[in-house]
């Protein structure tokens, strides 16, 4: 039943990403339709994953198909964080594609994945949602940074029409990637920290030459890089935006150190 119940999201998406489309050629479509179906996605998306961790517990979520639809959810829950605190529907055409290729690849479930280590409870379970957490709220930062240099560009151009012309204003787009940073940067530390618990209890030591490790707290340090510069070197729009972007390059390098990672290896199952 899980694997249904997030199929029947995977076409929610589905829907939602074909009206956030058309909503790039007409106004309103997106808070009329797409927001909705992307909504009942969520539900159905929540409902599957509820499903599939109360027969295996932990478990659960150490698969990869598994682990890819919580983190599609929790990306999802900061999009409407951030529309009900804004009223902008403009990151989800970006976020909605997003979403809707981690559920199709999460539904497929044609060779699923699991994690190896053999500490599996509630430090793991910890670890991953807070992780996850800390990732939805970096793509959210990285997503506003991407708005931001579109809307730049387009007003220095000086065209006011186009698909582009509903997009907030300069500092609303800011805003948003700089309240999504401090939003998840408790997350990563936490989940960072909670994941060096599982690896010291299930090696006996930390080897931070390990690339999933090293990589990590790169990640990490680049994360409290941008918030540094805009705490104390008060970087704000382009030069804020370019560093949001080699943040989530570098998450994404990391997240790619799984398949490498002596303590973070996946196999298939």
């Amino acid at each position: 039943m899980p694997i249904l119940w997030l199929r029947v999201a995977l076409g929610f998406y589905g829907i939602g990403l074909l009206c956030a489309l058309f909503a790039l050629m007409r106004r309103g479509i997106l808070p009329r339709f797409a927001l909705p179906a992307m909504s009942v996605g969520m539900t159905f998306q929540f409902v599957s994953l509820i499903e599939a961790v109360i027969p295996d517990g932990s478990n659960a979520l150490t698969s990869i198909h598994n682990a890819e639809s919580l983190l599609a959810l929790l990306v999802m829950a900061a999009f409407m964080i951030v529309y009900f605190s804004y009223r902008t529907t403009s990151p989800g055409i970006i976020i909605f594609p997003l979403v809707f290729v981690l559920t199709f690849a999460a539904a497929s479930h044609q060779h699923p994945f699991v994690f190896t280590s053999p500490v599996l409870g509630g430090w793991l379970v910890a670890h991953i949602a807070l992780i996850f957490a800390g990732y939805a709220a970096l793509f959210l930062s990285f997503t506003a940074s991407l708005l931001y240099l579109i809307q730049e560009r387009r007003l220095k151009s000086k065209k006011p029409g186009g698909a582009m012309s509903r997009l907030p204003a300069l500092q609303q787009i800011d805003e948003i990637g700089y309240r999504s940073l401090l939003f998840g940067f408790p997350f990563m530390t936490l989940g960072l920290i909670a994941g060096m618990v599982v690896a010291q209890g299930t090696y006996g030591h930390l080897d931070f030459l390990d690339p999933k490790i090293s990589l990590s707290i790169l990640m990490w340090a680049v994360y409290m890089l941008m918030l540094y510069t805009r705490w104390n070197a008060g970087w704000r729009g382009r030069r804020a935006a370019y560093l949001a972007a080699g943040a989530f390059l570098t998450a994404l390098v990391a997240w790619s150190a799984n398949y490498f990672s002596a303590i973070h290896r996946v196999v298939q199952s």
